[in-house]
């Protein structure tokens, strides 16, 4: 079964992610915001499985913002280069879904990636190939300690 989008408070997303977007991108630029979409996804090892949290992020510039909350978990195991690795997928995932609509309403997007770029912290040892992955599908890369759409707003919400 698809895990269901939600948002920050619980409420539950009844139709595609990429219709949701449509329709707050048109809601919100007619209340009169500057729109900028970045999307990241964190995960936490919890025993048996692990957690993923992936976000959409949506900045009115100048004026706050709010956030799509797509919670998932899987029983894998994996290496921390496979795991941030599986988190880059899963934005990646996402903003294909719904980069039609945002170049649609020419609204400018990010991937954020978790991963520190100091190499003193074992995430780096998936730097490069994330970074060449995001780019090499045409997004706009951020990573630590710029990335906070992933390292501060999805690791809140990972569960």
């Amino acid at each position: 079964m698809e895990q269901q989008w939600r948002k920050l408070d619980g409420q539950r997303i009844r139709q595609p992610i990429e219709e949701e977007i449509g329709a707050m991108i048109v809601r919100e630029k007619t209340a009169g915001y500057e729109l900028k979409l970045c999307i990241g996804t964190d995960s936490q090892v919890k025993g048996a499985y692990t957690a993923f949290a992936t976000v959409i992020v949506v900045i009115r510039k100048g004026k706050g913002g709010f956030m799509y909350i797509l919670p998932e978990r899987t029983h894998w195991k994996m290496s921390i280069k496979q795991r941030m690795l599986m988190e880059v997928s899963k934005s990646i995932d996402t903003a294909y879904r719904i980069c039609r609509v945002c170049t649609q309403y020419n609204i400018d997007m990010e991937l954020h990636a978790d991963i520190n770029t100091n190499p003193g912290f074992k995430s780096n040892d998936a730097l490069k190939e994330a970074m060449g992955y995001i780019r090499g599908m045409g997004f706009e890369f951020r990573a630590k300690p710029h990335a906070f759409a992933s390292s501060s707003c999805a690791n809140k919400v990972v569960q």
